[in-house]
């Protein structure tokens, strides 16, 4: 691989006699990674069905390598959600964050969707996760994979940084940057990215990054921390935007990283921050600093999305009666004609760009409910009256992931949910032993 001059010196200045070494690590095979999503299953429990062939990844305690040539995108526990293809250094943000449950939020840069699923796993189903991205092409991707992992506490937008930090000002107790960076880090994966690296696009990429760094710190409420990430090796896009950012904000300092799985110190005085080189890891380059704002607490202003009332419940609340097992509470709200479950303190989102508010349950037409995709994906099997639950070798299961009409004597008639070993995939509707396919049709096995 030719890498620019430029780029050559400046990792030479960074690395020293470990620059051979870097330099070496493009010869090394390529390293694949995904994480157990433990909304649904454990990691051990993954781990245990064998289908892949799997090991730890050691920094992240859902992660795990996969062998080169196997398909875990082209399997229907991918289509449960049990899992998320991610390359292991990614895993590093999404892991390292202090996330507690109960937690308010934010993954400013979040698509498409690695580390908010990361996130909202760490959740547990508690708190709040606000996962934006200011491309609503990229949001739309960010939004399938909120769904098929079955995570019901989130709001998906589309936002400028500025335009979100004039509406929740001192809102959130967590925030997570995956900056907008040159990639440096990810060469050795995606060689094609060389192509477009020149100084150029660091300046670019260090604008962009200071204008991010500036409306997260007013989002955040005072004792809370930012995640701040990129996949670059570049100094300047890394420990020089965080001392410029320490350098405006005397409010916040920074909490030191783990230093242990070949991770090295940030560049001096900066040593609390953390590197990844692929030369020292199991891993693609990254770079992480992790900010806590101090001093008096800051009032938050932003106000929370009221319930509809109880008629306009009535469809979804004949068919939970019909269909589902317990009882269903919190806040209701309708967006054109779908009709969605939020998080006990979610903030009215009206005039901002949102692709989903919530947990989906389903659409509201002419006095009736039909339920969606996600609410099936955020279900569990017991939740649910009517399950056809097929073994992983029942040759339906792929019939049923690619849309087809299923012979299913053993299901009740009505809204049926389709289960693989248990798991979630979508609904069907039966009657007499036939089940019509509602499998999402964006979603289908090609």
């Amino acid at each position: 691989m030719e890498l620019p001059l430029a780029y050559i010196n400046e990792m030479k200045a960074l690395l020293g006699e470990e620059y051979e070494d870097y330099l070496a690590s493009f010869e090394e095979v390529r390293l694949y990674g995904l994480r157990a999503n433990t909304l649904k299953i454990s990691p051990a429990e993954l781990a245990e069905k064998g289908e892949l062939s799997l090991s730890p990844v050691p920094w992240c305690e859902s992660g795990f390598y996969y062998a080169e040539g196997e398909r875990p995108a082209k399997h229907p526990y991918y289509h449960a959600g049990l899992y998320y293809l991610q390359e292991p250094s990614a895993m590093t943000p999404g892991a390292m964050i202090p996330i507690e449950e109960g937690d308010f939020v934010l993954d400013i840069c979040a698509a498409p969707g690695g580390k908010t699923t990361q996130l909202a796993a760490r959740l547990g189903g508690t708190g709040l996760l606000i996962s934006n991205d200011i491309s609503a092409g990229r949001a739309k991707a960010l939004l399938k994979n909120v769904e098929i992992s079955g995570i019901t506490n989130a709001i998906v937008m589309s936002e400028p940084p500025k335009k979100l930090a004039e509406r929740f000002g001192g809102f959130f107790d967590k925030i997570l940057i995956d900056a907008p960076c040159s990639g440096e880090g990810m060469f050795r994966k995606e060689p094609d990215m060389v192509k477009s690296w020149n100084e150029e696009l660091l300046t670019f990429c260090r604008e962009q990054q200071a204008d991010i760094l500036e409306h997260c710190a007013s989002m955040l409420k005072t004792g809370g921390m930012i995640l701040y990430s990129t996949c670059t090796f570049a100094k300047m896009e890394n420990e020089d935007s965080i001392q410029t950012f320490l350098d405006n904000h005397p409010e916040f300092t920074l909490v030191p990283l783990e230093k242990n799985w070949g991770f090295v110190p940030g560049c001096e005085p900066l040593t609390e921050c953390v590197r990844l080189y692929p030369h020292k890891i199991k891993g693609e380059g990254h770079f992480l600093a992790l900010l806590q704002k101090t001093g008096e607490p800051t009032p938050c202003s932003t106000p929370t999305e009221a319930s509809i009332g109880e008629k306009e419940l009535e469809p979804f609340r004949q068919f939970a009666k019909e269909t589902l097992t317990g009882k269903w509470k919190g806040t209701f709200q309708i967006y054109g004609d779908s009709l969605c479950l939020l998080p006990e303190g979610a903030p009215a989102t009206k005039g901002l760009r949102v692709l989903r508010s919530g947990w989906q349950l389903g659409t509201l037409k002419k006095g009736r409910f039909e339920p969606s995709q996600a609410f099936a994906m955020g279900l569990k099997k017991e939740e649910v009256k009517n399950v056809l639950d097929m073994s992983l070798s029942d040759e339906r299961v792929i019939r049923y992931l690619k849309g087809e009409t299923l012979e299913a004597p053993e299901a009740k008639d009505g809204w049926t949910l389709v289960c693989v070993d248990g798991y979630p995939l979508g609904w069907g509707k039966t009657q007499k032993g036939r089940l019509k396919n509602k499998y999402a049709v964006g979603w289908k096995w090609e």
